[in-house]
């Protein structure tokens, strides 16, 4: 069983660099037709200081923490029996190509069921910008098979 006593427990913080070539690569990768999310120009005659970053986009940088595995190695989680639960976003304000973000990550939840044969973990992401902008919580949750 994963310890309940980690509910609330705080990762350190990160910054992640928002580079223009990656949010190109990312528009191109995933479809995106809309030149403002490609074309630095187009983005600037919509209004925009640089390209916009995606919403999606914020849970591919979350994966740069300095060690992608602290949270599962601190709660004693086996890859093997890993499964993606779902993911969701709060968007409050735009990020854009130039920006740095920071992501500071909280365990929201852990519960089990099916008599504890799937335990949940509750990840929260708030992600904030070099301005103090909140600019998005993510929250994923993930779950060890027994």
């Amino acid at each position: 069983m994963i310890d309940r006593k980690y509910i609330g427990h705080t990762m350190p913080p990160f910054p992640v660099a928002v580079e223009e070539g990656r949010l190109r690569f990312f528009a191109k990768a995933t479809g995106q037709t809309d030149p403002v999310y490609s074309d630095e120009k187009a983005a600037r005659a919509a209004g925009h200081p640089a390209l916009p970053v995606p919403p999606t986009f914020l849970f591919c940088l979350e994966m740069e923490s300095p060690d992608p595995a602290a949270m599962r190695d601190l709660l004693g989680l086996d890859y093997k029996r890993l499964l993606h639960g779902e993911q969701g976003f709060s968007y409050h304000h735009l990020a854009y190509a130039g920006d740095l973000l920071t992501f500071e990550q909280r365990i929201e939840d852990i519960y089990d069921k099916k008599g504890g044969a799937l335990e949940f973990v509750v990840r929260k992401t708030r992600v904030t910008n070099h301005r103090g902008k909140h600019v998005a919580d993510l929250r994923s949750v993930t779950v060890m098979r027994w």
